[in-house]
């Protein structure tokens, strides 16, 4: 028999925003865009929008609906990655969610010594192992920002060892134009050249936009740049409640939202159907109580998501992180929380796993620890099987009560498909106490270390790897001549 009219549930899901709210928060940065306008830095740029229809007064461009509504209707509702074999690692629309690490934290939290230090550029071929060898983890990111190289083009020992350490999607952070023009020459070698990458990128730019209301030049070079090449672009402005913007939630996400739907139309401008991604955070209060840019904040969760899934652009999401700065309660809190309310809000590219110390501390035990909530948080929030199979009515007919269930073929053929994280320790208290009465981030650190001296990644060929390296060393060079 067919059946008709049956709902499918794949997943749960969650909004903040109602549509209402939504086109309310939209309307607000249309404003901002037409009548009040954004602080444009870059001559290319202000140009490209003038001969477009916006207005120019100085820095300050004001852009009309038109060109928005225009824009957004050709930008791709969604983005696709690749591994560096060329597979498809990552399909961004609708409600999918994929988890990375984050970049350039200062400090590690050692997990061999314990002790809090500067990152060094080890510490950044370890996160890459880690984060290739972590079944969870969709996406690397640099992690670490190593202070044992030039600080001038640490991004570019960054994007070599993200290379070089992982076959997984790279999402890298530049904090020059010329750092985002050499990471995509080193992607295109890996692939085998530039029409190679294009159809198939395995790597996309974090942009960092100073704020809704400010379009740095960096930003707006990197913005131009990729958008040309035809290449993904994670386009974010920030916004402050308080601070850069207004301390409302919904005035802090019309800023950000105006900010974005600037750089939308601008890499449409260079390159009808150009890829971006956009914020899925921000928007919240700024930490008035200590005046530090607090990661994990309750007011913003859900607001740009929503605003995301209201355009049906990919979002770029954070979570995983913590504002500890120790593997205490408040980690596994902050972390847990932040994961389900980004899963549930469903956003796409997740980052900051591992992230601790408002961002100025990273830990690779607790980027374990992120991999098995997020299997969990997968398995609560999946849709459930209400076949046949699923019901399982005929097994219920075969045993009755007190049937031997367990050795049942049935239960043999689902009995896996439960959710049974790594670390989380789920025996009874004598053999937990046989195991050596170990706690979870003790357990994650072993983890972290079975997987630098087991976990093999794929090598790059020889020639390409001396290719990347070249490309590091002539910037090298250039900053001695």
């Amino acid at each position: 028999m067919i059946e008709t009219n049956v709902v499918s549930q794949r997943s749960a899901r969650y909004s903040r925003l109602g549509r209402p709210e939504c086109e309310r928060i939209h309307r607000a940065s249309l404003e901002i865009l037409e009548a009040i306008g954004i602080e444009v830095h870059d001559e290319g740029a202000r140009d490209l929008l003038v001969r477009a229809g916006a207005a120019c007064d100085g820095l300050l461009v004001r852009i009309p609906e038109h060109m928005v509504i225009k824009a957004l209707d050709v930008t791709p509702k969604g983005i696709t990655l690749f591994d560096q074999q060329g597979r498809v690692a990552i399909r961004t629309h609708g409600y999918r969610s994929h988890y990375g690490g984050g970049s350039d934290c200062l400090n590690v939290l050692d997990h061999r010594s314990g002790e809090r230090r500067r990152a060094l550029l080890q510490d950044v071929i370890d996160a890459q192992i880690v984060q290739d060898a972590l079944p969870e983890v969709g996406f690397t990111m640099s992690a670490f920002l190593p202070s044992d190289v030039d600080g001038r083009i640490y991004d570019r020992y960054q994007m070599e060892a993200m290379l070089n350490y992982s076959t997984k999607p790279i999402v890298f952070v530049s904090p020059d134009f010329g750092g985002c023009v050499a990471a995509v020459e080193m992607a295109e070698m890996v692939a085998g050249g530039v029409e190679a990458f294009q159809r198939r990128p395995f790597a996309t730019c974090y942009i960092n936009v100073t704020s809704g209301l400010v379009a740095n030049q960096e930003a707006l070079q990197k913005c131009m740049y990729l958008a040309g090449k035809g290449l993904p672009q994670l386009y974010i402005p920030l916004a402050d409640g308080g601070v850069l913007a207004p301390c409302t939630v919904a005035g802090a996400t019309a800023t950000v939202f105006a900010g974005v739907l600037l750089g939308v139309v601008l890499a449409q401008l260079v390159r009808e159907g150009a890829p971006v991604v956009v914020p899925g955070w921000s928007g919240g209060l700024y930490n008035v109580k200590t005046m530090v840019g607090s990661y994990c904040q309750a007011d913003e969760q859900g607001m740009s998501l929503a605003m995301g899934h209201y355009y049906g652009l990919p979002t770029f999401g954070m979570a995983g992180c913590s504002d500890s700065k120790v593997l205490d309660t408040q980690a596994g809190a902050e972390v847990a929380l932040t994961l389900l309310m980004q899963t549930l809000e469903g956003g796409n590219l997740i980052h900051d796993l591992g992230f601790m110390d408002s961002g100025l501390q990273g830990s690779l035990p607790l980027m374990a620890m992120c991999n098995d909530w997020i299997q969990w948080i997968r398995h609560a929030t999946r849709g459930v099987d209400t076949s046949d199979e699923g019901l399982a009515l005929d097994v219920l007919h075969e045993l009755g009560p007190g049937g031997d269930y367990l050795a049942h073929d049935h239960t043999l053929a689902h009995c896996r498909d439960g959710c049974y994280p790594d670390l989380v320790d789920s025996f009874p208290f004598s053999i937990w106490e046989e195991r050596g009465s170990k706690t979870m981030s003790q357990r994650a650190a072993e983890r972290v270390e079975q997987i630098l001296e087991e976990h093999k990644v794929e090598a790059l060929p020889d020639s390409v790897r001396r290719d990347i390296r070249a490309v590091v060393q002539r910037d090298v060079d250039n900053l001695r001549d």
